[in-house]
């Protein structure tokens, strides 16, 4: 019978600590661990219930508790794809920790992927258009990137790649150019959401290299500046990156 007690009060008891002790690391509510035996470290979580953050409704982001087959369904492809990033690299750029969950969105728009690298976690919507899903995830890896070396990603550098009269949005909402269908003929962008912040352009850049790997050639002047811009800031964060 005390053993019976014990073993109870374990099970009890054990949950509750779970989820309080991740909410202490990433401060959000309501998740529990989905996989943390990974080559890289990555540790996944997933939500249980839906959970809603801040209080400012211009900033609320919200996402919805999965179904365990599509959640299972759906790891793969994201695991297969972040196996990609060394347990090395992934330290460098303070990503930890994968949040999965359903119709993430941030003031009512929909995101494929909220990135916060104060927390070292990656918020990813697991129902994200399918057509674009899996270059999502590395898009949201480079803002990561970049919010960790602010430094090596110039943007006036950045800008002056591109014609003297195109001018960027101020914000990536700030516009209607949110379409991620890439374009037959670049002229400079890979997407028309590539043109809507020097952020969200560089984001597209790598995840076309990602993606596409040694399939991406355009032979567009300014795309190919903008590749090798990218590859040498990486590089210069880990040399031995494999793109």
């Amino acid at each position: 019978m005390t053993l019976f007690r014990t073993i109870l009060f374990f099970f009890i008891f054990i949950t509750p600590l779970k989820a309080n002790t991740i909410y202490d690391l990433i401060k959000i509510p309501n998740l529990e661990i989905y996989e943390t035996n990974t080559t890289n470290k990555l540790r996944y979580l997933y939500a249980v219930k839906p959970f809603r953050l801040g209080i400012n409704v211009k900033k609320n982001i919200h996402c919805l508790n999965p179904d365990k087959k599509t959640l299972d369904s759906k790891f793969r492809i994201i695991d297969k794809n972040l196996k990609r990033y060394s347990s090395k690299f992934l330290k460098k750029i303070n990503l930890k920790y994968i949040v999965l969950c359903e119709n993430l969105s941030i003031a009512k728009i929909n995101t494929a992927g909220i990135p916060d690298s104060m927390m070292r976690t990656l918020i990813l919507d697991i129902n994200f258009n399918e057509l674009y899903f899996e270059r999502a995830i590395h898009h949201e890896v480079f803002h990561i990137i970049k919010d960790s070396y602010q430094e090596l990603f110039n943007e006036i550098e950045w800008r002056n790649f591109n014609i003297k009269k195109f001018e960027y949005s101020d914000c990536s909402t700030c516009n209607n150019r949110w379409n991620l269908d890439s374009y037959s003929e670049t002229e400079g962008f890979f997407t028309e959401y590539s043109k809507s912040t020097i952020s969200e352009d560089m984001a597209e850049v790598f995840s076309h290299i990602m993606f596409y790997q040694n399939k991406i050639y355009s032979g567009d002047p300014i795309i190919e500046k903008k590749i090798y811009f990218i590859k040498k800031k990486i590089t210069m964060i880990d040399a031995t990156f494999k793109f």
